[in-house]
């Protein structure tokens, strides 16, 4: 099998160095992060494919990692239910599943301070540049770098980001400063409230050191709000330092007045559990919502994995599922092809491209029916979670 590097060690990039370790790659995973990374306030649905390793190779059950709903709940504005429906959800956080998958991992052959800034291929080699001059040669690159892809960048530099219109307002509150009536009402559903031109969610994730005691989970809201582009989304997309962030503004990162203007909203607008978590909330923030599509995955010995590939709008909680599964395919393609690269990420690469773009389209769809056309409705099977498909 081959010599394996991974540029990117987040959840997309550890699964696919355990499942190609596991098929007996020589796996190194270069970070280019010099501390173990750490996302603040990053709730996550658990879907089959984010959990696969875990549960099947890592010896952890489900429960160990999520939390669990039993319902899916609309609110009104005045707190009574519009619609619900028994359905289970596992959910967790980004800090949880990454920390995981990194402890089945081999300590030596995750490098933190260590960032791919370059490379070549040349007779059946990749060479990778690390930092500012050292070289290391691989037989297979696998850029998993994000949605900020400098991997993308380089190998596709006219696929860029497309802004969807909107944004997502995040963060979380530990579930034990709410009130006893809050939490009934939250604490076994994920709960939407369905708005002009606009919709919120909220639902349970383990706390940040893990945690899924009664009281200890942290409540995670996303709410989706138009902005348009240009110089509104400037604005609101500028740090307290005057800085213009692509992406997102970390907690504490937000202009004061733009948060204030948030809250208003929240007291004027959401049904009183809601508003609770969010109003409580002390340092919310928010990432901007993009569409990246790309027309290839595979070069040569060099292929593009999760976010760096395609970044979907969150409307199908299928992200890092779809990490993952870029994973688990090259490695069954691998295999296939008793270790050959070129062979392996050809029928690997028309596999994940049929299903990038399917996923980008459903979450599109389901984005713009919020967002612009008012077609959201409670009860859509559309918008039962997924990576295949609503419930697959």
């Amino acid at each position: 099998m081959p010599r394996v590097t991974i540029a990117g060690g987040s959840v997309g990039g550890l699964t696919a160095a355990l499942v190609l370790r596991d098929i007996g790659c020589d796996v190194q995973v270069l970070e280019r992060s010099s501390t173990a990374l750490q996302a603040r306030g990053v709730g996550i649905a658990a879907l089959d494919a984010t959990l696969e390793y875990l549960v099947t190779r890592g010896g952890f059950q489900p429960s160990a990692v999520c939390s669990s709903t039993g319902w899916i709940r609309f609110l009104n504005r005045d707190g009574t239910v519009r619609y619900e429906k028994e359905h289970k959800y596992l959910f967790s956080s980004w800090n949880t599943i990454y920390r995981t998958l990194l402890s089945l991992f081999d300590a030596d052959r995750y490098a933190l301070g260590a960032e791919v800034t370059g490379f070549s291929q040349r007779d059946g080699t990749v060479t990778a540049t690390v930092g500012p001059g050292s070289r290391i040669e691989t037989d297979l690159l696998i850029c998993a770098d994000g949605v900020g892809s400098a991997a993308r960048a380089r190998l596709l530099p006219e696929v860029k980001p497309a802004y969807a219109g909107y944004v997502a307002w995040r963060g979380t509150l530990p579930e034990r400063a709410l009130s006893a009536g809050a939490r009934e009402v939250l604490g076994d559903a994920i709960t939407y409230q369905v708005l002009p031109n606009s919709h919120i969610l909220v639902y349970p994730i383990p706390a940040m050191d893990g945690s899924l005691a009664d009281g200890d989970r942290l409540m995670n809201i996303v709410w989706y709000v138009n902005v348009a582009e240009g110089a509104p989304l400037e604005a609101i997309m500028t740090d307290l330092d005057g800085v213009r962030r692509p992406i997102s503004l970390p907690p504490g990162a937000v202009a004061p007045a733009t948060v204030a203007g948030m809250r208003r909203d929240a007291g004027d607008l959401l049904a009183a559990p809601i508003a609770e978590v969010v109003l409580g909330i002390p340092e919310p923030f928010i990432q901007a919502v993009y569409d990246i599509e790309v027309p290839r995955m595979a070069f040569g010995r060099i292929c593009l994995i999760g976010d760096a590939a395609f970044a979907v709008r969150p409307h199908a909680a299928a992200g890092t599922a779809k990490a993952a599964a870029d994973g688990w395919a090259l490695a069954r393609s691998l295999v296939a092809a008793g270790g050959n690269v070129p062979v392996a990420l050809a029928g690997w690469e028309r596999r994940q491209l049929a299903l990038g773009h399917s996923l980008l389209a459903r979450c599109r769809d389901i984005g713009d029916s919020s967002q612009f056309t008012g077609t959201f409705r409670p009860g859509d099977p559309r918008l039962i979670f997924g990576l295949y498909g609503p419930g697959n």
